[in-house]
This record gives structure tokens, sequence and C-alpha cells, in this order.
């Protein structure tokens, strides 16, 4: 089963609505045992990185997730989830992330309006099976006022283009974070997190 992380923040209910489309097990939790120990985390989240981080911490969830990466099983953040994976955050002051990808998550440049809201395209970086089957430069839908800035390049799968390039989709190891929302994205967003969920089976018949 594919634990959802829920810290009170943000689309859980679509994240798993689209698993259950797809009729994959999942459950919304905050217990940290299940979330270290589950085959496959998806940490979604809407809002401001600050107040979730702050979150993490009161319900004792920073370990967990840092547990869940570093068990080599597959780890998926999804809009301020992706964000939350990195070192840092500039927005509304400084505020450490989970530290599971070296780098910060920086505002978008001037002049440009934001929230970078509605349907972009995602041209592939590099190949990875978060992305297999899906179509080079598919649309997806963002909605989002502050952007990743890995510290290894090698990490950007996907790219986007808004007032210049940035990172759309990254992936460490088992880590994986998209900055757009795979689970409102039409039929390019729900083959997407099917690879993810056949990546978290892939994993649960290695530990068998």
């Amino acid at each position: 089963m594919i634990a959802i992380i829920d810290y009170g923040l943000g689309n859980l209910e679509s994240v798993k609505y689209a698993l259950d489309r797809l009729g994959v097990a999942s459950a919304l939790t905050s217990d940290a045992a299940e979330i270290a120990s589950a085959p496959g985390v998806i940490l979604p989240g809407v809002g401001a990185f600050g107040r979730a981080m702050a979150k993490f911490r009161e319900l004792g969830l920073v370990e967990a997730s840092r547990q869940a990466a570093a068990s080599g099983r597959p780890f998926m953040g999804i809009c301020l989830g992706l964000q939350l994976l990195f070192s840092e955050s500039a927005e509304h002051g400084r505020h450490e992330g989970l530290g599971l990808i070296d780098g910060k998550v920086v505002r978008f440049a001037e002049g440009l309006t934001v929230p970078h809201m509605g349907w972009n395209e995602v041209r592939g970086e590099t190949p990875s099976p978060l992305l297999d089957g899906i179509d080079d430069e598919s649309f997806f839908y963002f909605a989002h006022s502050y952007h990743v800035a890995p510290d290894d390049p090698a990490v950007v799968i996907g790219s986007t283009d808004y007032g210049g390039r940035f990172a759309s989709a990254v992936r460490k190891g088992n880590v994986y974070g998209t900055q757009f929302h795979p689970e409102k994205s039409g039929p390019a967003g729900l083959r997407m997190l099917a690879n993810f969920c056949r990546l978290c089976g892939r994993e649960r018949q290695n530990d068998e």
C-alpha cells in the first residue's frame, strides 16, 4: 500500500482519487512508522513551504520521510511536495527542507505573472522510468510561484519554459519529484502516476 503523507495541507484527496482510478491501494497517513516502511511514498502539497515544514516537525514526519527515502523505496514529491525535498526555500524568509536533494527553492523572476498557473509543456531532459510511455513535451497542470533550482543539473529529468527554463521534474536515485500536478493532468498525468506505482511494485517484489 502506497503511503500518501497527510500533514494537514494540500491536495491529498485528489492524489488518492487518482490512485483509486488506477486500482492502486493507498492510504492517507501521518503515522511515522507506516510512512517509513511503506513500499512507496507520495508527498503532495500546496501552500507555504515554511508552514509545511512546521507541520512536518510537529507531527514527527521529518525523520520518517528521510528514512523512507533512505530505504531505497520509491518516494515522490508533487508541487510543494517536490519543493520540500530540497535543502532550503527562500519563500518568506529562509526555511530548511528535508534535504533529500541538494538545492534551493526560489521565486520566479520579477516581471513574470505569478503564480504560474495552468497547462504547460514538460520537455524530457534525461530518460527516466517516470516518463515511460509519455510523449515528449506533453502538457501538465501547474500552480506555483516558486520553483526548484537543483545544485546538480543531472537530477533534472524534465524542464518547462516560463520566462526561461526551470526544473519541472527531478530524480535522484529512488527520489522523484514533479512541480506540476500529475493527478490533475489527464491521461499523461495518470500514466506518470502509474509508472511510479509500478516502481513501488518492483521494490516490493525485491523485498520479498
